[in-house]
């Protein structure tokens, strides 16, 4: 008896909810349920925004400008190059790019309330593209730093510069990858890869997080890199290694390197197999130069270094991490197989002379 009478009642209602939809007429008095507008409070909501991270770090990114005197005429300058610069510290120091300013004669630093002066040049790293400048200048405004922020794939980024002496631009993207040696030319840099635009005059600048905080300095696009004409990829230099840079630089002149003086690959299974051995971490060995360190220890081709120090190495970055990191002239010991046997060998390390 209850299923007969509920079913005309469903039929009723469905038709009912039909004809209001269909008629607008026979709903004026309703309440205004179908044609309700989204209130301010929601679309506000759902606005996103990065204005704040661009007032916090903006300020603190200056343009750049190489200039360089005239040919045959050493009383005149005319500006050679354009980029931008990061200050990261009250004491006027001002981190960019190797290539913006490698071959200045003078270095002006314009910031962004209107203040412009020369800079000193602290020093060049041509290795990782970094260079360190220093202003005369008070009230700096500093970009913010978070030593514990850890850039990973997919974080929002905003790359902050001066394209083309346009003025101070922000353009927006994400993290597409970390950890990129391909594109550098000694593979020996390890770029943080974004799709946020960044053009020329952008070299040397901050590409932030939506906190504002900086996660690299911007240094390259992939033409630049290739020379094939692309967009969305554009390179980094990660913050960490950027201040490690700058810290040796300020307190050398120059940045230092540990050097052995070989070529490796990386370890895999199919290398162990073919080399008849179990390991599979560590790199092989593949060219020892003549007069390096490495050679008067003793070392060979097709050696494979397992760890220096009793810290293993897991790869060819991470080998390279740990030499240029220690001074020359600190003795080390390298674990190394050789015909599967495992071989001690003491290493006093060099100085790197690309450098």
């Amino acid at each position: 008896m209850l299923k007969f009478l509920l079913r005309p009642i469903l039929i009723g209602l469905a038709t009912a909810i039909i004809l209001l939809l269909a008629v607008p007429s026979l709903r004026p008095n309703l309440p205004n349920l179908f044609n309700k507008q989204p209130d301010v409070e929601t679309i506000d909501a759902v606005n996103v925004s990065f204005s704040h991270a661009v007032h916090r770090a903006g300020p603190a990114v200056a343009n750049i400008y190489s200039r360089q005197y005239v040919q045959g005429d050493h009383l005149k300058l005319k500006t050679q190059g354009l980029g931008s610069g990061v200050i990261v510290s009250d004491k006027g120091y001002i981190i960019t790019n190797y290539h913006v300013v490698a071959k200045a004669d003078q270095i002006v630093v314009a910031l962004q309330d209107g203040r412009v002066s020369n800079a000193q040049l602290v020093g060049l790293d041509k290795q990782t593209d970094i260079a360190v400048l220093k202003v005369d200048m008070t009230n700096l405004p500093v970009i913010p730093q978070n030593p514990n922020y850890k850039a990973k794939i997919g974080d929002i980024v905003l790359a902050i510069g001066n394209p083309y002496n346009l003025g101070q631009t922000t353009t927006f993207g994400i993290i597409s990858a970390i950890g990129r040696s391909s594109v550098s030319t000694d593979g020996r840099q390890a770029f943080i890869q974004t799709d946020a635009a960044i053009n020329k005059g952008n070299s040397g600048g901050a590409l932030v997080n939506t906190r504002g905080e900086l996660v690299g300095i911007n240094t390259a696009s992939f033409q630049q890199a290739t020379d094939l004409e692309t967009y969305g990829i554009s390179f980094a230099i990660p913050y960490a290694l950027a201040n490690k840079i700058m810290t040796k630089i300020i307190a050398d002149g120059r940045v230092i390197r540990g050097y052995i003086g070989i070529d490796g690959q990386d370890m895999n299974a199919v290398a162990a197999r073919l080399l008849g051995v179990e390991h599979t971490n560590g790199i092989i060995v593949l060219k020892v130069s003549p007069s390096g360190p490495a050679a008067d220890a003793g070392l060979k081709e097709k050696d494979i270094i397992v760890s220096i120090n009793n810290k293993k190495v897991v790869n060819s970055q991470s080998l390279m991490e740990l030499i240029t990191e220690l001074r020359p002239g600190t003795h080390i010991e390298l674990d190394i197989l050789r015909d599967g046997k495992p071989l001690k060998l003491p290493l006093t390390v060099g100085e790197d002379p690309r450098d």
